[in-house]
């Protein structure tokens, strides 16, 4: 499924924020509790190797978006609270992840003192070695499957989401499921986190430590990542307009229509 208009920005005030409880947390750093037990089956679709980290956890750190090219490079979108521009993603046994590289910006921020975003994003230039070839259009759902991003596929922008739709995450292997439940700008004062983003969207789904930078689905079609807890809901920024600022493009084909330095796995 495809969308129009995918790239146009949208700046949409709500009455005082979200019908949502405001936590005004980070989600990959709050200090609210992990979801509790969350009873799922059994996932039964195969890990790759090297795997899937879109909708999955980047060891060691928060969970991965998706998939993107940054010119001839593959990169993984996630959240700059988990990490910041030059890091490097090392999982726990001395493997290298990558570098994670700059945070979607909006150089034009109405708002003195703050900084402002169209979405709450940054991304992991992938190691060459982590990069899995034959599967960069996939979302590894885990118990919910592989979601498949079509060819042509556009990414979701603020104005493309509306309430009701259906929402699906599944950043730390829980997979859970909503609806979007309001839409809203979030401008947090100079004294908490002084951020500015002009579009938030808001599900009832439970979230948690290490949620942060994951891959948000709305109808299916990569919609967002994961931003803020709410009362320990779901907050998303849109998609299309963090990749629009960061310079990125979704990938919706198996090898991102690069040619890939090793074997599909």
């Amino acid at each position: 499924m495809t969308t129009p208009g995918a790239t146009r920005s949208a700046r949409v005030r709500a009455r005082n924020l979200l019908i949502i409880a405001i936590a005004g947390l980070s989600v990959g750093i709050g200090s609210f509790g992990i979801v509790s037990a969350v009873t799922t089956p059994r996932r039964t679709t195969s890990v790759y190797d090297p795997p899937v980290l879109a909708g999955q956890q980047i060891p060691g750190f928060c969970s991965g978006g998706f998939y993107a090219r940054h010119g001839d490079a593959i990169v993984l979108t996630t959240t700059p609270h988990c990490a910041s521009e030059g890091q490097v993603a090392v999982a726990p046994g001395g493997m290298m992840l990558g570098v994670f590289g700059p945070t979607a910006k909006d150089v034009t921020c109405p708002y003195a003192g703050h900084t402002c975003a169209a979405s709450d994003m940054n991304y992991l230039i992938v190691a060459p070695d982590r990069i899995p070839w034959g599967h960069l259009n996939e979302v590894d759902l885990g118990t919910g499957g592989y979601a498949i991003i079509p060819p042509g596929t556009k990414p979701l922008a603020c104005a493309d989401i509306a309430i009701g739709d259906p929402v699906e995450i599944d950043g730390r292997g829980i997979y859970r499921s909503g609806t979007v439940a309001e839409k809203g700008d979030n401008l947090k004062p100079p004294a908490e986190d002084g951020s500015y983003f002009p579009c938030m969207i808001a599900s009832a789904i439970q979230i948690g430590d290490g949620d942060s930078g994951g891959a948000v689905l709305v109808r299916g079609i990569p919609g967002g990542g994961t931003s803020r807890s709410y009362g320990g809901s779901l907050g998303f920024t849109p998609l299309a307009e963090g990749l629009a600022e960061l310079g990125l493009d979704l990938c919706d084909t198996p090898d991102c229509d690069l040619t890939p330095t090793r074997g599909s796995q």
